[in-house]
């Protein structure tokens, strides 16, 4: 018999939550097998099977268990059945058996189904469940509700192939997509009459996971306990899509991977915070800390909330190697993966808003931090060039920061030089300074 035990989640972690079981009470599982995820206060880390047997659950989903509680065991002396396969392979069996039988039917139908994946939170007691010949679906109140109401089928509408909790919103936007996909202004009619909303009048309530909490905690504590304040500019993209565009194709040939902005982001953050290191400093008990290198934070929308990976001595880094650590750094942290390491000891953040339509904002200081810039989304905006006025595509920057460490006169010049260096990328490497000037050793 094996222990499962819930693994150390970092030094000064003493709680966690055990988010999901991934396989049931009395599942046959193997070695290394994917079991259960935990959701601490930074991070979600997976337990995978120290060996093969039949799984026995004793802490239930939802419960806060401290690092080494045994939460489960495995019975190593059961025999393999010999229809058994991990849970995982045996869903996706039996979903694929499911699709092929549908085809020989309507392909059509299912294809269009199928496509919409629902991924939400997990089930709480109270919550219905639903099943089908293959998956087993579970719902709030709301989502349950609203299918009898419309006499609808879960085949109807979406799969959800993660066995994750449906809500009310999930089932609006899956029928929306269906009716798009049909093509049919007839059968699209009722399903667009059954996404407005009503309003039921009743109230759904979602324990927040150990993440969530720790965010909201963080955040309200930057605002009581920092003077933060926000500055702007805004700066002209051409001068980096033109680069961008120009060598895309010898990029992706020669690496693999197509450049994006946030590359030039970090490295026009790491050739200016030589000029004004105050910017990449902290305040720990009464001194201020300057660092003499650059780890800098990322901020990762996730299912599970807002992560910040850390790219390490991003200074000496290439626009390639950011480009990829970046890349990898992202899908981790959206697939779960991510480790507390990669998720600590940054000195400088930068957030994207612009990826979801931001055109402005005031980021939040990713404390012991004392600065984070703000991208925005690229509009065509006109703007005067040399008396004339052009339409350039520009972004608005914002740089949030801490007034007890950092002065008005060093974010303004930080953020104008960050501007300066996106608008002429070439400049980065001479650290803003004339290529002729260091020739002449000027």
């Amino acid at each position: 018999m094996i222990d499962i035990r819930v693994p150390e989640a970092g030094e000064s972690i003493t709680q966690v939550e055990l988010a999901k079981w991934l396989a049931a009470d009395g599942d046959y599982i193997e070695k290394d097998q994917e079991i259960a995820e935990i959701d601490s206060d930074k991070a979600t880390l997976t337990i995978n099977a120290d060996g093969a047997g039949i799984l026995k659950i004793i802490i239930d989903e939802g419960s806060t268990v401290e690092p080494g509680k045994v939460i489960g065991q495995i019975d190593t002396s059961a025999e393999k059945p010999q229809s058994s396969e991990p849970a995982g392979d045996k869903d996706n069996a039996a979903k694929l058996q499911k699709e092929e039988k549908a085809g020989d039917t309507d392909k059509k139908q299912e294809n269009a189904a199928s496509s919409d994946a629902v991924e939400t939170a997990s089930l709480r007691p109270e919550e219905k469940k639903k099943t089908d010949t293959t998956d087993d679906f579970t719902f709030s109140p709301q989502a349950s509700k609203m299918l009898d109401e419309l006499n609808l089928s879960i085949d109807d509408i979406t799969r959800n192939p993660e066995n994750k909790r449906i809500t009310k919103k999930d089932l609006l936007v899956a029928i929306g997509q269906l009716a798009g996909k049909k093509g049919n202004e007839q059968q699209a009619a009722p399903a667009q009459e059954s996404i407005t909303w009503k309003g039921s009048r009743e109230v759904e309530k979602i324990k927040m996971t150990a993440l969530r909490r720790k965010i909201a905690e963080r955040l309200v504590a930057v605002k009581n306990d920092t003077a933060m304040l926000t500055t702007f500019n805004e700066v002209d993209m051409t001068a980096v899509m033109n680069l961008r565009n120009k060598f895309k194709d010898k990029f992706q040939e020669k690496y693999g991977i197509k450049p994006g902005f946030m590359s030039f982001f970090v490295k026009a953050v790491t050739s200016s915070i030589p000029s004004f290191p105050q910017v990449n400093g902290q305040i720990d008990d009464g001194h201020i800390v300057i660092h003499d290198y650059a780890d800098i934070g990322i901020a990762v929308s996730t299912p599970k909330g807002l992560m910040v990976p850390v790219i390490r001595d991003a200074h000496s880094k290439s626009l390639f190697e950011l480009e990829q650590e970046i890349g990898n750094l992202a899908k981790k942290a959206r697939d779960n993966k991510i480790t507390i390491e990669e998720l600590t000891g940054g000195t400088f953040s930068i957030t994207n808003g612009g990826v979801f339509g931001s055109m402005l904002s005031t980021p939040i200081i990713n404390p012991p931090q004392s600065a984070i810039l703000g991208m925005h989304n690229i509009v065509d905006r006109p703007v005067a060039i040399d008396g004339k006025v052009e339409i350039r595509p520009i972004m608005y920057l914002a740089l949030s920061y801490d007034h007890r460490i950092i002065d008005g006169k060093e974010s303004v010049g930080f953020l104008v030089q960050v501007k300066k260096f996106l608008e002429n990328p070439v400049a980065m490497l001479f650290q803003g300074k004339d290529p002729e000037e260091i020739l002449l050793g000027l």
